[in-house]
């Protein structure tokens, strides 16, 4: 028995592409409304924001965003990103540098003659146990090498850049200092001690300098990612500290990630979701919001 014949499948077909593509079309317009009235909304259009960190991982996340919300960009890395875009000026910089930190806020001004905004994103994680039982002094007990690499990036640079950048801001009247922290930085961390003060410490500075710069209409606010999808700092030497100092095995640890219990929003976080906060965060929008920590966690930590 046939279900169609030659004619209704003929005439059938072509009314589906025309369908499909209607609906393409529709969408695509839909999407680039969507973005238009976003970036008109945010109100980003020419404002230059610095991202340190901004070639892998969550800044890489935060710089495709802003660049698409009609932001100028200054990327201070120790290596260029892959992102390339005629607003996105890429600046060598070591952020535990004053030398470096104060060139790459020279370069960012002389785009428009003022910084908007800044994102401390920069940062590194080894995981370390304060004392090993098993290998004293060993690979994966805390030294002072360590602790230093640490703070220095973590924390030195927040206070280095935001320092360089708030000169030129407090001229200006107006600012915004984004500084990325962490669950970590608010419920602590087995086997991240140090990684979990650092972002500590960086909690700190953001409610201390709000109240501090509030007075010069320079907002600070900080964003606080709980388990995301992989990012740069997740190679196999961190998943293989991570493991030992937790005692679990990596293979452990990669299904936590992945498992729908880990948090009750039953996944990880995108890295865009994290990029979408700190956009609203960088614009007027935000104007009135300063001095405060927000989790990007899905719920996992509340606080």
């Amino acid at each position: 028995m046939k279900l169609f014949n030659s004619h209704v499948v003929t005439d059938y077909i072509p009314i589906i592409i025309k369908s499909e593509i209607s609906n393409n079309l529709s969408l695509t317009f839909v999407n680039d409304e969507r973005r238009n009235i976003m970036s008109d909304w945010l109100s980003l259009l020419g404002k230059t924001i610095i991202v340190t960190g901004g070639s892998s991982g969550i800044g890489e996340a935060i710089v495709k965003e802003l660049l698409q919300n009609g932001a100028n960009v200054v990327n201070g890395d120790l290596r260029e990103g892959s992102i390339q875009d005629p607003r996105l000026t890429y600046v060598k910089t070591d952020v535990t540098n004053p030398e470096a930190v104060e060139n790459l806020a020279k370069v960012a001004t002389q785009i428009n003659g003022e910084i908007w905004g800044v994102v401390n994103n920069a940062g590194i994680n080894k995981p370390r146990v304060l004392v090993d039982p098993k290998d004293p002094h060993g690979k994966y007990e805390l030294d002072v090498h360590t602790f230093d690499q640490i703070f220095n990036v973590n924390v030195k640079s927040v206070f280095l850049v935001s320092q360089a950048a708030v000169r030129r801001m407090v001229k200006q009247r107006h600012g915004v200092i984004v500084n990325m922290s962490s669950e970590a930085g608010l419920e602590g961390s087995v086997g991240q001690s140090v990684y979990s003060a650092s972002k500590g410490a960086i909690n700190g500075f953001t409610r201390s300098w709000a109240k501090e710069l509030g007075k010069f209409n320079i907002r600070v606010v900080g964003v606080a990612p709980g388990i995301m999808e992989a990012t740069g700092l997740r190679t196999p030497d961190y998943e293989e500290a991570l493991a030992y100092t937790r005692g679990t095995t990596v293979e452990a640890i990669r299904a936590g990630y992945k498992s729908t219990s880990t948090t009750p929003m039953g996944r990880s976080g995108k890295l865009s979701e994290v990029a979408d906060l700190v956009n609203y965060f960088v614009s007027n929008r935000a104007s009135y919001i300063t001095g405060v920590t927000t989790n990007v966690a899905g719920g996992k930590s509340r606080g």
